[in-house]
């Protein structure tokens, strides 16, 4: 087994808390006002558990692409490309809902996440099982996304 190159991990898992942070700013605040305002689909949260949620979800994206990078394989840089795609479009979502308050937009990105987000995971699991594993939890709070991101824009239309 490789040794851990914690500067390489710690370059993983900030650039992905990076680009969360970057999309809270992009979206211009005021989260919790706009989403008590909204009509919300039955088992939605309380607000405050978006971001403990999405910090633990992006250290867990870094680790797994931390992995990806370290594996050997033919496909880790493919693999790692899709990483990317699906953090920038990670990114769009918070600003597509909160600063332009673009339900359907947000519907839509959230769509392509969860199906890119299905096959990084995938992926990830064919290179290294355990980059997979640590992306489960991903896959689920974004099929969870997007549930609520359909269900506030039919409630609200």
């Amino acid at each position: 087994m490789k040794r851990i190159k914690w500067s390489e991990l710690l370059i993983y898992l900030l650039s992905a808390e990076l680009v969360g942070a970057l999309s809270g700013i992009a979206s211009g605040g005021n989260f919790g006002s706009f989403y008590q305002s909204l009509q919300r689909p039955p088992l939605a949260p309380p607000g405050w558990l978006f971001p403990v949620a999405w910090v633990i979800l992006y250290a867990l994206m870094g680790i797994s692409a931390y992995l990806i990078a370290r594996a050997e394989h033919p496909q880790s840089a493919a693999a790692l490309k899709l990483y990317w795609v699906q953090l920038a479009v990670n990114f769009l979502w918070s600003p597509v809902f909160f600063r332009f308050r673009s339900l359907g937009g947000a519907a839509a990105v959230i769509v392509v996440l969860l199906l890119l987000v299905i096959a990084m995971t995938v992926w990830f699991w064919r290179i290294r099982r355990a980059a997979g594993l640590l992306n489960i939890p991903y896959v689920l709070w974004t099929a969870y996304a997007t549930y609520l991101t359909i269900g506030i824009l039919l409630l609200n239309q």
